[in-house]
């Protein structure tokens, strides 16, 4: 079914202060079998990919002169790139998405959910139990059995491990962190200086981001679909890990398309001083950090831009950037069980759920590349240096305020049509093609994803 733009695109649309008459320039085909839930994140996840897209279409124009490019979204299609992670073939080898102590566990007084899938995550959540490091499964339950939800969370979170109890959305609601976040716009988007005005020299041939250079500082996983899909758009993407914790192999296969990746550690002067050489000509700089982790470093917005006028800043977090928890590390399947989704979405024996995607992460990450994008367009009108941000759990209470539906029967898996094959240094790699498309623009990545270090801190 052919449906116009939808009122949750209007409304991120709205929230990235774009144009509301290019709209009309986006047209959906609707599919209403895949992210079936409770809570509305196929509608979600239309909305979040259909304002990336127009912001694109937008940019296109504004550097080569024409009308808005045509936008078209295909529910299918945006549902597999949401699910992207899931569909992802490596030699044929599916990868794992969650390691074994990355779960939901009963405690003494509900349900708590861990992240384990880094080692030093891993190895943290058990000390903060009491346990060794080769303790499985069984060991975890057991201590878990006897210990309180809350407790735990901050036990673990104390000792640098993820934890989260489970909360109602009601509960959430009437915390300290939620009440913060609510003070907060969807995408908080503004200038920090008055930088001149950005003048590109070329036209972009329908890549909007043509010659646009991108120093990508992200963990998984919205910052790296952010940054994924400026590379799809034309950015020059340099992918910025540390040495000792690079990025997962499966996590970079899956949100490495078209970037280079180098390996930097800036707690070292030579890091740190390589970094600041590459900084004057980059575009944008895009972080995905637990705040204060990068700031350390002098990567604040104020400090960046007064080294690089001009630039392009885009946050991201868990829970924000301020309030009692503005501080946490965070991932997706976190947040929703903070913020009270995984209450929501309960089986009919009273299981914690989740949604059929890791929708707060990737829609987080289109709106993300989104306020880049129209941070550049503005930029062209107005310059100044400009900085957006935005947080999982902000994104969390935009789903949560949408209606809701019955308890889906089946959860179908994600579409495998809208998918593509290459070669790789991985081998044979399967992958989710782009969730978008728009008139002119591009259908996959210019080059396969790379592993973590294989290329030089340079731009190419």
């Amino acid at each position: 079914m052919e449906t116009p733009a939808s009122p949750g695109l209007a409304s991120a649309w709205a929230a990235l202060s774009g144009d509301p008459a290019l709209l009309a320039r986006v047209t959906r085909h609707e599919d209403t079998g895949v992210l079936a839930a409770r809570l509305p994140v196929r509608e979600l996840a239309a909305a979040c990919a259909g304002a990336c897209a127009l912001a694109a279409a937008e940019l296109v124009s504004v550097r080569d002169g024409g009308a808005v490019p045509a936008v078209r979204l295909d529910d299918r299609a945006v549902a597999a790139a949401f699910a992207s992670e899931r569909l992802l073939r490596v030699e044929g080898r599916a990868p794992e998405s969650f390691a074994p102590l990355s779960r939901f566990w009963r405690t003494a007084d509900g349900w708590v959910r861990t992240h384990a899938n880094y080692p030093h995550h891993q190895a943290r959540l058990l000390k903060a139990l009491g346990l060794g490091a080769g303790a499985g499964p069984e060991e975890v339950t057991a201590v878990l059995r006897r210990r309180a939800a809350r407790e735990t969370e901050e036990a673990v979170y104390a000792a640098g491990g993820l934890a989260v109890a489970l909360r109602a959305p009601e509960e959430w609601r009437a915390g300290p962190q939620a009440r913060v976040l609510e003070a907060l716009p969807l995408v908080s988007a503004g200038r920090i200086d008055d930088a001149p005005v950005r003048v590109f020299t070329a036209p972009s041939g329908g890549l909007p981001l043509a010659g646009v250079r991108v120093l990508d500082l992200t963990r998984v996983l919205a910052g790296p679909v952010a940054t994924r899909a400026l590379a799809l758009l034309g950015a020059e993407v340099l992918r910025v890990d540390p040495p000792g914790m690079p990025e997962l192999a499966d996590q970079q296969a899956d949100t490495g398309l078209g970037k280079r990746s180098a390996l930097l550690d800036l707690a070292d002067c030579a890091g740190l001083r390589r970094f600041e050489e590459l900084l004057p000509e980059a575009d944008v700089v895009v972080t995905g950090y637990r705040p204060g982790a990068l700031e350390r470093f002098g990567l604040t917005p104020d400090g960046l831009a007064t080294r690089r006028p001009g630039l392009v800043l885009a946050q991201v977090s868990a829970w924000g950037r301020s309030g009692p928890w503005g501080q946490r590390r965070g991932f997706d399947s976190l947040v929703q069980v903070a913020t009270g989704i995984a209450a929501v979405e309960a089986n009919r024996e009273g299981r914690p759920g989740a949604l059929p995607a890791q929708a707060l992460d990737h829609g987080t990450g289109y709106l993300l590349a989104a306020g880049v994008l129209r941070a550049l367009t503005e930029q062209t009108r107005t310059g100044g240096s400009r900085l957006v941000r935005l947080a999982l759990a902000r994104t969390a209470a935009w789903l949560l305020d949408g209606p809701r539906a019955p308890l889906p029967a089946v959860v179908p898996p994600p579409p495998e049509e809208h998918t593509a094959e290459r070669d790789s240094a991985w081998g044979r790699l399967r992958y989710a093609l782009p969730a978008f498309s728009y008139e002119g623009g591009p259908a996959d990545w210019a080059r396969a994803s790379v592993p973590s270090g294989t290329d030089g801190a340079e731009w190419g």
